[in-house]
C-alpha cells in the first residue's frame, strides 16, 4: 500500500517516524525546505514522551510523486480545496485521502474526490514542531489513539486497512458514527486550543487558572449545545465522556464540571495547541474552521454561542498584530 503523509509537521513528522520505525513505506510530504532537508539527512527525530530517531523518505510538493493508494492528510484547513485538488491527482485510480485535520473537512474534500474516497480519523494525542527534523511529543503513549470513519458511516474494506495502518503508532478503531467523535474532537480544539492561544498557555496551564477554566467550559457547553441542535450525541474520547462532564443545566452540575475539567484532561497538561503555535510564527490559525464551525453549525439552528465568538474575534485581532496571546486578554470576558 503506497502512504504518504501530506502535511508532515509536528503531528505528521511523529506520524511518519512511528511508522517508519515499523517498518512501513511511508512519504512524508511538506512545504517546509529546511524540514524535508532535515529528514532526508538526519531521519525524523522525535523526542519528549518518546525519544529516537528513524530513517524517513521525505519530498517537498513539487516533488511528490503519483499513485498513492492512501494519503493521510494532516496540512491546516486553511486552502483545502486548494490542496485536494492537488492531491486528487496524485491518487491511485483506488486512493483515498483520510484526512486528520481539525473542524469538520470531509465534506469538502468529498465534494472535489467522491464520498466513497474520503475518510476521517482524530487524533488523540498532542505534539510541537521543534526544529527542522525534529518533533515534540507532548502526550504519553497512553493517549495513542485513532478514531477512524466515514460520513455515511459502517465499516468497509478501506477503514480495515487505515485501522491496521494507524494500529502501528497505537489503538485505532473504527466508530460507525464518526461524526459523534469528530464533534468531540472539535469540541476540544474549540475550547482548549483555541483558549489556551488566546491566553499563550499550555492545557495545563489554562485550566489551572480558574479564570480561564471559566472560558473553556463556557464554550464547551456552547458546542454541546449546537451539536444537540443538530441532532448530534457527542461521542466519549480515551474514556472520558465529554458529553457529561461539558452538558449541564443546574448551577451545581456546572460547579462539577468545572472541578472535573482538570481531571479529564490531565494527560494533555503539556499540550500546546497548534494554533498557540501558529501565533508565535506569525502565521494565520484554523480558528475559522474550528470555533468558526460552532458558530456557523449554531446559526443554522439559531442557538448562540457568544463566548466562541469573542473567542474567534480576539483570535483575529491576535493574528493582525492588534493583540498577543496574554492573560491581559481576560478583560474582554467581564
Amino acid at each position: 500500500m503506497k502512504t504518504a503523509i501530506y502535511g508532515a509537521g509536528s503531528l505528521g513528522t511523529v506520524l511518519g517516524a512511528y511508522l517508519a520505525r515499523s517498518g512501513v513505506q511511508v512519504d512524508l510530504i511538506s512545504r517546509n525546505e529546511a524540514h524535508i532537508a532535515a529528514l532526508r539527512s538526519t531521519g525524523a527525530h522525535v523526542t519528549g514522551w518518546d525519544d529516537f530517531s528513524v530513517p524517513v523518505s521525505a519530498y517537498m510538493p513539487c516533488e511528490m510523486p503519483a499513485g498513492y493508494d492512501v494519503i493521510v492528510l494532516m496540512t491546516k484547513c486553511i486552502d483545502n480545496a486548494e490542496t485536494v485538488r492537488f492531491l486528487k491527482d496524485k491518487l491511485s485510480p483506488d486512493g483515498i485521502i483520510c484526512t486528520c485535520q481539525n473542524g469538520l473537512p470531509e465534506a469538502e474534500i468529498a465534494a472535489i474526490i467522491g464520498s466513497s474516497r474520503t475518510y476521517g480519523c482524530t487524533i488523540g494525542w498532542g505534539a510541537t514542531y521543534v526544529s527542522p527534523g525534529c518533533s515534540l511529543l507532548t502526550s504519553g503513549n497512553e493517549t495513542f489513539s485513532f478514531t477512524l470513519g466515514k460520513l455515511d458511516g459502517g465499516s468497509d474494506e478501506n477503514l480495515e486497512k487505515l485501522r491496521k495502518l494507524f494500529s502501528y503508532m497505537g489503538d485505532a478503531e473504527i466508530d460507525d458514527d464518526f461524526i459523534s467523535a469528530r464533534w468531540s474532537k472539535l469540541l476540544i480544539n474549540a475550547s482548549f486550543s483555541a483558549v489556551s492561544a488566546v491566553f499563550g498557555m499550555t492545557f495545563g496551564e489554562a485550566f489551572s487558572d480558574r479564570h480561564v477554566r471559566r472560558i473553556i467550559q463556557s464554550v464547551m457547553k456552547e458546542c454541546v449545545d449546537v451539536a444537540h441542535a443538530n441532532g448530534i450525541k457527542l461521542a466519549p474520547m480515551q474514556g472520558k465522556n465529554i458529553e457529561i462532564i461539558a452538558s449541564y443545566k443546574s448551577e451545581l452540575k456546572r460547579r462539577i464540571c468545572f472541578i472535573l475539567i482538570p481531571l479529564a484532561m490531565r494527560k494533555h497538561r503539556s499540550l500546546r495547541s497548534s494554533m498557540l503555535q501558529d501565533l508565535e510564527r506569525g502565521k494565520r490559525t484554523e480558528i475559522d474552521a474550528i470555533d468558526g464551525a460552532v458558530i456557523r453549525e449554531g446559526e443554522k439552528k439559531g442557538i448562540a454561542v457568544p463566548v466562541t465568538a469573542e473567542v474567534v474575534n480576539i483570535m483575529h485581532r491576535i493574528e493582525k498584530g492588534e493583540l498577543n496571546p496574554s492573560l491581559e486578554n481576560l478583560s474582554f470576558f467581564r
